[in-house]
């Protein structure tokens, strides 16, 4: 068996991703080649025009997922990303992808304040 250099999961022979001299898992894989915009004018305009055709406002709409991410932020007011992906139990990137959907939808935002940045309300 090998491991993906990335996250260390376990792979099986042959599901690994060659990637500049390291083996990958699927998700690292595609986290390293495409990883999510936060900032995409592009997105947030799809979004947002899509969110309207379907009259969804605030968390309608969203995974189950993104409202708990997105309640989390309502309730603390601001937090940084290490402290809300460890709260729910997840890696920073997966935290990422559904931070970029939350940042295209306006509904959550990133803010620098002190030198460190924060996840806040839109």
């Amino acid at each position: 068996m090998i491991q993906c250099d990335r996250c260390g999961i376990n792979l099986k022979e042959g599901e690994g991703y060659d990637f500049h001299g390291k083996v990958l898992c699927e998700d690292c894989y595609m986290y390293e080649t495409n990883p999510p915009k936060a900032c995409d004018p592009m997105a947030v305009s799809s979004a947002l025009s899509i969110r309207k055709q379907l009259g969804q406002s605030g968390t309608a709409g969203l995974t189950e997922l993104q409202k708990q991410i997105y309640r989390i932020i309502e309730e603390k007011g601001k937090i940084t990303k290490e402290k809300l992906a460890a709260q729910l139990g997840m890696r920073t990137e997966e935290l990422e992808q559904q931070f970029a959907v939350l940042r295209h939808c306006e509904l959550v935002r990133a803010a620098k304040e002190g030198g460190k940045v924060y996840l806040t309300k839109w």
